[in-house]
């Protein structure tokens, strides 16, 4: 933990890239430009030689660090995963209530994005909307298996796990802690994409937001377990 802490560079599996685009500033603008030109566009529409006009660059230049906008879709989403683990991490670090810091832990997982300064080529908040938008074309492949073995997606396993094992520390004779993380997660993704475009299948909205929702429904969950356990 301390390690992560203390690392601000955010670390996505190097066999996601050709070259790393954190090493260079044609890497950092590609990485830039990408996320505006999917949030403008759709990842379908995406593609190299578009992105390649918009950063004043030939679409070569774009393959020498990504064999496919596939991958690049990987290399966002693993760094936006990355990104929220280290928040959830320095967030819940030093609260010793297990409820507490279980509830900070949903927060941080759940709640709209702010601008991180930290990261001055990324725009997190747009980089939300891509992976609210746009996170299950990068799993749902004929692929994920093989993917998956190549560890593509260590980066959400692990923070599936992190929320899984606090879960745990509040209740330990709950016997679905990764099935309620996955859940949390995934469905916090799903209830800001039904309060933008749904608004009438889901009661998150202006009054009522998903961490309130995902709080709510965790902690009845974890309660309910722990009464029928006495």
């Amino acid at each position: 933990m301390i390690n992560l802490l203390s690392n601000l560079k955010i670390a996505v599996p190097d066999k996601i890239y050709i070259k790393d685009p954190e090493s260079s500033k044609l890497g950092k603008r590609i990485i830039e430009h990408s996320i505006l030109l999917i949030d403008d566009i759709g990842f379908d529409s995406f593609t190299f030689k578009k992105l390649g006009a918009k950063i004043g660059s030939n679409e070569s230049s774009v393959y020498r660090y990504f064999e496919s906008k596939h991958k690049l879709l990987l290399y966002l989403t693993s760094w936006y995963w990355a990104w929220i683990e280290y928040q959830m991490v320095f967030a819940t670090h030093n609260i010793n209530d297990s409820s507490e810091r279980l509830n900070k832990a949903i927060e941080v997982v759940t709640r709209s994005i702010k601008e991180d300064i930290t990261f001055t080529h990324i725009n997190e908040v747009v980089l939300n909307r891509i992976i609210i938008n746009e996170y299950s074309k990068s799993y749902l492949t004929k692929e994920v298996d093989s993917e998956n073995k190549e560890g593509y997606f260590v980066v959400y396993k692990r923070l599936i796990k992190r929320l899984s094992e606090i879960i745990n520390n509040v209740n330990s004779d709950y016997e679905f802690p990764s099935s309620l993380a996955s859940t949390i997660v995934e469905g916090a993704l799903h209830q800001h994409f039904l309060k933008a475009h749904f608004k009438s299948i889901t009661d998150c909205g202006e009054d009522l937001t998903p961490t309130e929702f995902f709080i709510n429904l965790t902690t009845n969950v974890l309660k309910t377990t722990t009464n029928e356990s006495k």
